[in-house]
């Protein structure tokens, strides 16, 4: 199992974003990716929030080893040939540690702010699944492409220089099983979703894996990531996720490191083959100066089996910001 830090953009700054992917880095873990949204994602009003394009190419500049991803874009809030173009320059900026993950968005009040339209359920599921496709085709053709959807179109366009990577590994982000799992299971190289017990994540993984089944492949081809909270306190939970901490306490690391490691094992068992843990802050929450806890993830180091034989213990740890 391979675990990530998942940086929320509320309350912070391009400096501190930078000090905690390289904090946690040395740390060992093997992933560092930000979120997609205009405003806060916690349920209020708070509409301090960096962009995530920017901060996305930022991460694959200030970091060395970790992948780099963005879990995830959502495919109404900018053209695909746009976002892909992007994609392509960053792979480059990180050589070649990028992943791409895509979600339909949920986000009313970001839409309608931003003069973007909040189409129904089914056809934002089409929007997505066209944008997996027109992005796919710009990542991996070096001549031009050209796409006709009912919501996307491309003529003749060209991804030059194309990505390191022969192959950007793209996500899909959600639960639906009607549309969004079975997108996975055709086009999909991961899965992302936030904030699912162990017992509804291995409930929603055995929809995905009968989808595989249906279109001739193996789950094992599909990376299954869950994005879970952490919090020392409920009263640190309480400020990061506001009106939604007990929608998420489930998947919240919480409690003492045997109750934190007993939850990761749940996962493991459920068939998550990766975890990320969300480090996010709303505008009360600040620890010795700063949005996100960097004290609480080096004690976290010493609870998750982290590999990486860079990892940093003790003081040194705590003093790398």
């Amino acid at each position: 199992m391979k675990f990530g830090i998942h940086i929320g953009l509320p309350y912070t700054t391009p400096s501190e974003v930078k000090d905690l992917a390289q904090h946690v880095e040395d740390l060992g873990f093997d992933w560092v990716s930000i979120f997609d949204h205009m405003y806060s994602s916690n349920g209020t009003s708070d509409r301090h929030c960096l962009e995530a394009v920017a901060m996305h190419s930022f991460l694959a500049s200030v970091t060395r080893r970790v992948r780099v991803g963005c879990l995830v874009y959502v495919a109404g809030y900018r053209p695909p040939g746009t976002l892909a173009k992007a994609i392509a320059t960053m792979d480059h900026i990180s050589d070649g540690r990028i992943t791409l993950g895509l979600g339909a968005g949920w986000n009313r009040r970001e839409f309608s702010s931003f003069g973007l339209p909040f189409l129904p359920p089914a056809d934002r599921s089409q929007q997505l699944e066209e944008y997996v496709q027109a992005v796919r085709a710009l990542l991996t053709n070096d001549g031009p492409v050209s796409f006709e959807g009912a919501h996307f179109s491309l003529e003749g366009a060209v991804c030059e220089p194309q990505p390191v990577q022969q192959r950007v590994p793209i996500w899909i982000g959600g639960t639906g099983e009607r549309r969004t799992l079975p997108m996975t299971a055709r086009l999909a190289d991961g899965w992302n979703v936030p904030f699912l017990s162990p017992e509804a994540f291995a409930k929603k993984r055995a929809v995905l894996a009968a989808a595989c089944e249906l279109v001739g492949r193996d789950i094992s081809e599909i990376t299954c990531s869950v994005n879970l909270g952490l919090a020392w306190s409920e009263e640190s939970l309480v400020a990061q996720y506001g009106r939604r901490a007990d929608e998420v306490r489930e998947a919240t690391l919480l409690g003492s490191p045997d109750e934190m490691r007993d939850l990761v094992d749940r996962y493991r068992d459920a068939g998550a083959d990766q975890l990320n843990i969300s480090s996010r802050a709303g505008a009360s929450q600040r620890f010795e100066g700063r949005a996100h806890d960097f004290a609480g993830l080096t004690r976290l180091a010493e609870v998750l089996p982290l590999a990486s034989s860079t990892r940093l213990t003790g003081a040194s740890a705590g003093t790398n910001a």
